[in-house]
């Protein structure tokens, strides 16, 4: 999928359009501990999340996460979108909860991070 119809299917306002919304995302995970996401997480993936403090886009930026999306309205520090400006990690902001989020980008066919492949990179 691209950030794009990403941005669609979650109804998300784009907060940092860092790299342009025809990026192709083919992997998504989401969690809160950013702990989880640098155990776990897969390179050039998107990670959702409601932690919208700095650590995201730090934590995000060393996974070789390309995009965050951060749900239930939460709504970033300006300090978060300045780094992520920086960093040229494209934010988006949707006000759906976590797990509906997931479920709707799973349902479009957007991969987890056990189930995609290095075959398929």
């Amino acid at each position: 999928m691209t950030l794009k119809e990403i941005a669609e299917c979650l109804e998300a306002e784009i907060i940092v359009d860092a790299n342009g919304l025809e990026m192709e995302i083919k992997i998504a995970s989401g969690s809160d501990l950013m702990s989880d996401v640098l155990a776990f997480s897969r390179p050039k993936s998107l990670l959702l999340t409601g932690l919208t403090n700095p650590q995201s886009v730090r934590t995000a930026e060393m996974s070789e996460m390309v995009a965050i999306c951060f749900v239930r309205g939460k709504m970033p520090p300006e300090e978060t979108v300045n780094l992520a400006r920086e960093k040229e990690i494209p934010l988006l902001l949707t006000k759906l909860p976590m797990f509906e989020s997931c479920g709707k980008l799973y349902g479009k066919g957007l991969a987890g991070s056990s189930e995609y492949s290095e075959s398929k990179e």
